[in-house]
């Protein structure tokens, strides 16, 4: 035996005399037994929610049956679900897994996160025993790689599973607003359609996210939102029915972005893209192209885009009428502003709408959140949001994205001004059923005569 080869031997002896005998180890588990001790966990706790709820559409007012998921995580009832399978919804159906159909109720909902609440409305033979309930998992101790299981409803389809890994835990997709305040798990388990609100489970069957996202255009890409915020937010939603958050104003870009640019150096904080008219930014003074440096005591630091979403939340939980103060770099030295912020409500982040039944026509608020690109040309007021083909407002020549200025002579500024119109010429019998509107359709002020002589719902219904 050659001397160089007595490590290797030695080695391999210490290795074998710390192998256990395979009769005195645990059997591995092997993925089969996995899956079906995850599923019977969360099986019974599964919720296929059925919202009956009011869309716009083609210039009419419709109801429709939409299809989603839900997960029970309280005995009492309680169903954590998105926001966006319940919102205005008229009535909620649940079924439940042993096929028995409830009511619910909305408990509450934050549309910025896409997070509801639902209070089942059980039957007394079904309080007598508390229901199945999941149990939250840590979502911070997940992995890139990590097995995970997606659950719902798929498609309207009763309960369902499907395997697959962690493909990201810290995808940031809060270029629309309603996902701006939190990182995204990324996974390549099935999330189709119907899968919504259904819990995303580690191996053990814990929650660690809430199915939201799947992709249309590319296979294997869904995304969820994780438990620590979800089980935040409903517990919040559990004791105020709602989320509100500071409205500053301030619009964010990371430092990454301006790295090869040789006219801004920054180590630390983040960029002010943008300042809001009449906000409480701009009362502060910001400007766009400030660096934030801290809120309050804290440091902020946005380099990257997944840094923003927790910038953020510091700014959103500041408390609204009482002054903040704000570190930022305009030049040398450093400035400190004093920031009072209020807080916004659902209403303001997504707009209102009504149906102008008679008119054939359908219309909504403008706003920023919602309504970018309408916004450009007025940030606030009110637009056409569809017209019904053949009815009165088509043939009258309005289009979707019209915004209203004034109908019959009258300035339109809220949604209530042009209900307030709507009504008034309506129960005007001695009046000609025209109305002169005018607009401003892609930056340009023209006018339209609205006529609404005929009643061309009542003409369909019969």
């Amino acid at each position: 035996m050659t001397r160089s080869r007595l490590p290797i031997l030695f080695a391999m002896g210490l290795l074998s005399a710390c192998v256990t005998p395979p009769n005195e180890r645990e059997a591995p588990l092997d993925i089969r037994t996995v899956i079906a001790r995850a599923k019977d966990r969360v099986y019974p706790c599964l919720v296929y929610v059925k919202p009956i709820r009011e869309e716009y559409s083609s210039g009419e007012k419709l109801k429709q049956e939409v299809a989603g998921s839900g997960v029970v995580i309280d005995p009492s009832g309680l169903v954590v679900t998105n926001d966006h399978v319940v919102e205005k919804a008229t009535r909620i159906e649940c079924v439940l897994f042993n096929e028995r159909q409830v009511s619910a109720r909305i408990r509450g909902e934050d549309p910025e996160t896409d997070l509801a609440l639902l209070q089942l409305e059980l039957p007394d033979d079904l309080k007598a025993t508390p229901l199945p309930a999941a149990a939250w998992g840590d979502s911070t101790r997940m992995r890139e790689g990590d097995f995970v299981m997606a659950l719902g409803s798929p498609f309207g389809f009763t309960r369902s599973i499907s395997l697959g890994i962690l493909s990201n835990t810290r995808r940031y997709i809060g270029f629309q607003t309603r996902y701006k305040y939190s990182l995204w798990f990324q996974t390549d388990a099935a999330i189709n359609p119907g899968n919504s609100g259904g819990p995303l489970v580690n191996t053990d069957g814990e929650i660690i996210g809430i199915n939201t996202l799947g992709t249309f255009l590319a296979e294997g890409i869904g995304f969820a939102i994780p438990a620590d915020t979800a089980r935040e937010i409903t517990e919040r939603l559990r004791r105020d029915g709602r989320v509100l958050r500071a409205w500053t104003g301030i619009e964010l870009q990371p430092l990454a972005d301006f790295e090869h640019n040789t006219f801004f150096e920054a180590e630390t904080g983040v960029k002010v893209a943008g300042v809001e008219t009449d906000s409480p930014a701009q009362a502060a003074g910001l400007q766009s192209g400030d660096l934030l440096l801290a809120v309050g005591e804290t440091p902020v630091h946005g380099r990257y885009v997944e840094d923003l979403p927790a910038i953020r939340r510091l700014l959103a939980a500041l408390p609204p009428d009482r002054p903040a103060s704000l570190r930022v770099r305009r030049g040398d030295p450093p400035q400190e502003f004093n920031l009072t912020v209020t807080p916004r409500l659902k209403g303001k982040l997504e707009g209102e709408d009504f149906d102008c039944a008679r008119w054939d026509m359908t219309v909504k608020e403008i706003s920023k959140f919602g309504n970018p690109y309408i916004a450009f040309y007025r940030p606030q007021g009110v637009f056409v949001q569809g017209v019904k083909y053949d009815g009165n407002a088509f043939e009258s020549g309005l289009m979707p994205f019209d915004i209203l200025l004034r109908i019959d002579g009258r300035p339109i500024e809220t949604l209530a001004d042009v209900k307030t119109v709507y009504r008034e010429l309506l129960t005007n019998a001695r009046r000609e059923k025209k109305a002169l509107v005018e607009i401003l359709r892609k930056g340009y002020r023209q006018f339209v005569v609205l006529d609404y002589t005929r009643d061309r719902k009542k003409e369909r219904e019969e």
